[in-house]
């Protein structure tokens, strides 16, 4: 009975955890025997009805065994053994798919049998030596130059990620293709400039490989693309090592391996040409090789059509790509010319970012200078040009720290793929609006909160292929990412359509772990809210990916910390979907300005639903204590600022005042004060160490009239006020 289509899956997976682990490992060293002896122990469990391969796991398994008890270290040879292991394994995995049969895996390990097969099947390759070296840089001699290699490559590591992501749907994509290979070539490039001999070593294997590529030799398999994954993650821990010369003056202290992932690029370059003779003896029973076809894909709409990313190694395509030619250099450069940009220090901007927001407050303070003048004719006609020019340079300023989404989204995609083969799920993730721009602080920090929401979705809404054929859904689970604007604020979308979120179960583990009461009424909605709880997972077992009881509660805490709101929505049996709602800026804010006796408070509009003057049949008292406030059918607490901050108030009668409705988590609450000031864009200010963490207050602002407000975050403010 030929393997199931989950078992196939697992096994995948299996063999791609393999290779990182094999990518880890260094030559000489039992560094990653355990892992990878482990791992093969749980290939065999899902080989069973394939004997060949069975038979290989058993054979490898012994073998690394062997060098456990010795305590030995994997040599060149066995490293070799290893990685032409995967590969067969990977071939062979395909081939099922598709309908074959496996076959045996051969190859000596042994040195008597070395001989034998450098005469059957070309030289075995060694690991080269003198690559496995510390990083050697020079910060105060070369800090311009490493500065410039540390932002591009970035750029370049971040674009090979998304390339490699694309051919593994599409492997004969022609403009992709070459996109790598220019990515790579300009790494080497620039590392051989400034003497970074392990990076400029590795780009230029991969550089290699890529060529072949592009020029039809043959077509990347799912393979060569783990390979280059792997690759691309060795120069970013290059490129962090780089960072921290340059800010911290730290040089590098750790060598970070790259001689074996030499020798598997040039391996996997000499199997696809045919370099080495398959079949015979020693050596691997396999072929990359691809019938090379005329014709070149069809090219799609990038701009009108989402960004589809396949998470399941994709069967490698029948067609391959044309040469890269002086036709599509001079295409490109027309392109980078309409799109010329320059790199600007950031703390340059956020310089410019502090002169426009004192600019600002001096307009505010302007405004309230001409309302006490007598004379108002030409100082007016002045004053309304400089709000006007002010306005137009505030928003430039802000466009400048503007930067797309796009980098936060590619990184889910590369980790949709690793988590996918690592649960055994065939999961696809389409994203819309990765071009949409945001705050770049708000970019880099809203990263974590993807990553805990995509693991979520991965490992507890999207069930396992035979589970969705069951229920007639596709064996191949769908998440979408989306970004757009609304407003003053950015949304981000995240949804699946796996089983959805049971509330049962999670009110169920609620109580057992004490979090709430089991006599506590809630409602549906509130029961969904519970996942936020620090602590509370309803995993029936602790996985690499979850179970710990940490992760969504980390993503309330972090979109919170950006003043912003995260609202979760499901339907048992078809799917959840979080909506995150985030200012464009951090700096700059819509805020309403409110009094209380004689002091000044500033809320988020975003968080505001009405003001209004309640009636005093619209007032009930609790136990003598908490106040609720009857609202458009709803009973709401009533929250009087001038009790939580003790300060003295002009009115303490709600009915003469003026009561905020503010929305906050999907809750209603009511915030009494004296008067509505103006609603106006302010500036935050950092309030120091004396204030800072202080639960209720995100902040200060300068007013107009040189008072310092403080600018309210709804969410501390309702939790501290109603403890």
């Amino acid at each position: 009975m030929p393997l199931s289509l989950d078992a196939l899956s697992t096994c995948d997976a299996r063999f791609n955890q393999i290779a990182t682990e094999l990518a880890l490992a260094k030559p000489n060293t039992q560094d990653g025997l355990v892992p990878l002896y482990s791992l093969l122990g749980e290939l065999i469990d899902y080989t069973q009805n394939e004997p060949f391969m069975v038979e290989a796991c058993r054979e490898l398994e012994g073998k690394l065994s062997a060098l456990l008890d010795s305590g030995e270290g994997m040599d060149p040879n066995c490293l070799n053994y290893i990685q032409a292991f995967i590969t067969w394994g990977m071939e062979m995995i395909e081939t099922i798919q598709a309908g074959g049969a496996c076959t045996p895996f051969e190859y000596a390990i042994e040195s008597d049998m070395a001989e034998a097969t450098t005469q059957a099947a070309g030289p075995v390759l060694e690991v080269e030596e003198g690559l496995d070296i510390l990083l050697e840089l020079n910060p105060d001699q070369d800090r311009e130059l490493l500065e410039e290699f540390h932002t591009e490559a970035n750029d370049h590591l971040e674009q090979i990620e998304a390339n490699l992501l694309v051919l593994e749907k599409n492997p004969a994509d022609a403009e992709t293709l070459n996109g790598l290979f220019r990515s790579f070539h300009t790494i080497k490039g620039v590392s051989g400039f400034l003497r970074l001999l392990p990076i400029q070593k590795l780009a230029h294997e991969v550089e290699s490989l890529m060529d072949h590529a592009r020029k039809g030799k043959f077509v990347l398999s799912s393979g060569m693309i783990t390979l280059i994954l792997q690759v691309q993650d060795t120069m970013k821990a290059f490129v962090t090592q780089i960072a921290g010369a340059l800010q911290k003056g730290q040089l590098p202290t750790e060598i970070i391996p790259v001689s074996h992932l030499v020798a598997q690029v040039r391996r996997f370059i000499q199997i696809a040409l045919g370099e080495i003779i398959e079949g015979a003896s020693g050596t691997v029973e396999m072929s990359f090789k691809q019938p090379v076809a005329q014709k070149s894909p069809e090219k799609t709409d990038s701009k009108s059509a989402p960004q589809k990313v396949a998470s399941t190694p994709t069967p490698p395509a029948k067609t391959t790509a044309a040469p890269f030619d002086a036709k599509d250099a001079a295409k490109h450069a027309a392109n980078a010319a309409d799109t010329a940009t320059i790199r600007v220090n950031t703390v340059k901007l956020d310089n410019l970012m502090d002169m426009v927001g004192e600019l600002v407050i001096v307009q505010s303070q302007l405004q309230e200078a001409a309302r006490a003048t007598q004379s108002q004719g030409l100082f007016l006609r002045s004053l309304g040009q400089l709000t006007r020019i002010s306005k137009d340079l505030q928003h430039t300023t802000m466009s400048l720290r503007m930067v797309p989404v796009k980098p936060s989204f590619q990184k889910v995609s590369r980790m949709v793929r690793d988590l996918a083969k690592t649960s055994g799920k065939e999961v696809e993730l389409f994203i819309f609006g990765e071009d949409t721009e945001l705050d770049r602080n708000v970019v880099e920090q809203i990263s974590d909160p993807l990553v805990h929401m995509i693991r979520n979705a991965i490992d507890h809404g999207l069930e396992n292929p035979e589970e969705r054929a069951k229920t007639s859904k596709p064996t191949v689970g769908r998440i979408e990412l989306k970004a757009y604007h609304m407003g003053s604020n950015i949304i981000i979308e995240m949804s699946d359509d796996g089983k959805g979120i049971n509330g049962s179960k999670v009110l169920a583990k609620a109580i057992s772990n004490g979090l709430i009461a089991e006599d506590n009424k809630l409602t549906e909605q509130e029961i969904v809210n519970l996942i936020f709880a620090p602590g509370l997972s309803t995993a029936e077992k602790i996985t690499d990916i979850s179970g710990r009881g940490v992760g969504m509660d980390v993503v309330k805490r972090n979109i919170e910390q950006m003043r912003g709101t995260v609202e979760v929505s499901t339907v048992l049996g078809h799917g959840t979907t979080f909506t995150v709602k985030l200012p464009l800026t951090m700096a700059i804010i819509d805020g309403l300005i409110i009094g209380v006796g004689e002091d000044r408070f500033i809320l988020p509009t975003n968080s505001v639903k009405i003001a209004l003057r309640p009636t005093a049949n619209q007032f009930t008292t609790m136990q003598g204590k908490a106040e609720l406030l009857h609202w458009r059918g709803q009973s709401i607490p009533l929250i009087r600022l001038y009790k939580h901050f003790k300060i003295p108030a002009k009115i303490e009668d709600p009915t003469e005042g003026i009561v905020v409705i503010l929305e906050v988590f999907g809750k209603t609450y009511g915030l009494m004060a004296d008067d509505l000031v103006s609603k106006q864009e302010v500036v935050i200010k950092n309030l120091g160490n004396l204030l800072q963490n202080r639960p209720g207050i995100a902040g200060g602002a300068i007013l107009g009239d040189g008072s310092i407000a403080l600018i309210l975050d709804p969410v501390g403010l309702c939790a501290a006020a109603l403890k």
